[in-house]
């Protein structure tokens, strides 16, 4: 190693203390890393000399805690630690590093990068005992993590990050080369700000004011200590398959492309409160999922939603979270919270591009019913069967039409009596001004025009009138409507009584 500089003589020196280095001038316009390009070479550190002392060049002092604590340096080259097994933390303040921080596969008490601008940090499958942090760090070509291990709390709050550019692009400013190395990623790198696939924290993950000019990728990602990202504004997240305590997608969080979290598990909260999830094609991709609650009240949505085969204890939500499409076939959940009317929920779940689903009308039904809102359930059951019909050929949808003028289906009988009661004053005038002839003239009976009706009407003679009198002239078609009347009453009544007792599959 060439000469040591005045500034890394004394990192040197601190290093077996941990004692910070600070380089800094105290004039905060100057000392942020972003006018690098004025600091002089006084504030300049190589990067092989940090490596130097983090991989044991420097013998340990008993009784001492070692590591690098740097401010205000100029960090020239790769900062190369993979593979390494690090027993001193490594913290850098308000730092510029021109090439890139490589941890790969390394392990590692503590990583803090804090206020720093770099090129680009690569730790995939490194494994950090402490803390890692990035808060209010600049990384200009992205930051990986897939398969990492972190057990204590992973910081990227207030970040700003950049997607790395296509292979075949190369960045020759002031941070050098930042292609992604052939064969590194696969052909979708440069759309991932933070590839983290498979990232695990023990602790909590803090993503806060995070700012992404790309997207976040976290499939498999395992978080018990909680995710959360509000304020921050991101160009999409694929959180697939994630485990998490809570996820927190609130508070002005801001996504310009869908955010997928299929097949999660949130065992407390997924919120989404007052966030913005704006996107071609579908917005919201929740399907396959179980959340302990969802939170579904954001301030914009565009987009479609799918929350399809997913399992909510809670869900509360708002008209308004669903302006587009939504899928919710298969969606089951314990609980509904929210000022929603009965209509609304009709319109949410006739919002499916995929048209009639049985499944989400039957499930909000049972949960009327659970609330004891049984007049609600049948509303909504009646719904069911009305989106059904237009899914049957013409006369499957004659019958139904049929049923639900009669009877509605079997959910509202009343209108069986109310249709007799029609049939019965209507035929009790006629034949009050037109009386029928009697079939026995030496037969001694009293004609009763209701009761001839009635008689007419209930498809089994009760009274035995119907028989003994023949109606006059145009009379005869107004009892034979009567007839066939009570037959059309009688077969839908007993059609919808059939449907309405039948059990609800799964019970």
């Amino acid at each position: 190693m060439r000469r040591l500089s005045p500034a890394e003589r004394r990192l040197w020196r601190a290093f077996p203390t941990g004692a910070w280095v600070d380089l800094r001038e105290g004039d905060k316009e100057l000392d942020d890393p972003a006018q690098a390009g004025r600091w002089g070479r006084e504030r300049e550190v190589r990067a092989e000399v940090i490596a130097a002392l983090l991989l044991g060049a420097v013998e340990r002092t008993p009784g001492q805690v070692p590591g690098v604590r740097l401010a205000g340096a100029r960090v020239t080259g790769v900062l190369d630690l993979s593979d390494a097994a690090i027993d001193a933390t490594l913290y850098l303040l308000n730092c510029h590093l021109a090439e890139t921080v490589d941890l790969t596969d390394a392990t590692t008490r503590g990583v803090r990068l804090r206020g720093c601008e770099l090129a680009r940090f690569r730790g995939s499958r490194m494994r950090v005992d402490g803390l890692f942090e990035l808060d209010g760090s600049t990384v200009h070509a992205g930051v990986r993590l897939d398969n990492a291990r972190v057990e204590g709390q992973c910081r990227l709050s207030r970040a700003v990050l950049t997607a790395p550019p296509r292979r075949t692009t190369t960045s020759e400013s002031a941070f050098g080369d930042v292609r992604e190395p052939e064969g590194d990623t696969g052909n979708t790198m440069h759309e991932w700000a933070l590839w983290a696939g498979g990232l695990s924290v023990g602790g909590g993950t803090f993503l806060r004011g995070l700012r992404a000019d790309g997207a976040l990728r976290l499939i498999g990602g395992d978080f018990p200590g909680g995710l959360y990202l509000e304020g921050a504004h991101v160009g999409a997240v694929n959180a697939d398959f994630v485990t998490a305590g809570t996820v927190e997608l609130s508070r002005g969080f801001t996504a310009e492309g869908t955010v997928r979290m299929r097949g999660a598990r949130i065992d407390g909260v997924l919120s989404l409160h007052h966030a913005s999830v704006r996107a071609e094609g579908r917005a919201l991709h929740l399907s396959h999922m179980q959340a302990d609650e969802v939170i579904m009240r954001p301030d914009e949505v565009v987009g479609e939603v799918n929350l399809g085969y997913s399992r909510f204890g809670v869900l509360l939500d708002a008209p308004d979270a669903y302006p587009g499409h939504v899928q919710l076939n298969g969606l089951s959940y314990e609980t509904l919270r929210g000022e929603w009317t009965v209509a609304e929920r009709l319109d949410w779940l006739s919002r499916d591009p995929d048209g009639y689903r049985p499944q989400p009308y039957e499930q909000l039904a049972s949960w009327y019913r659970r609330i004891g809102h049984e007049p609600d359930a049948r509303r909504v059951l009646l719904a069911k069967q009305r989106e059904r019909r237009g899914t049957l050929r013409a006369p499957g949808r004659a019958w139904g039409r049929l049923l639900d003028l009669m009877v509605g289906y079997g959910y509202r009988s009343w209108l069986a009596g109310l249709w007799a009661a029609l049939l019965l004053a209507a035929g009790t005038a006629i034949f009050t001004r037109v009386p029928p002839v009697q079939v026995d003239p030496d037969e001694v009976r009293t004609f009763t025009p209701f009761v001839y009706c009635l008689d007419l009407l209930v498809p089994v003679s009760v009274f035995e009138v119907r028989g003994a009198y023949e109606p006059a002239g145009w009379t005869a078609w107004v009892a034979w409507t009567l007839v066939v009347s009570g037959w059309v009453l009688a077969t839908a009544l007993i059609a919808g009584a059939t449907r309405v007792l039948r059990p609800a599959p799964g019970s």
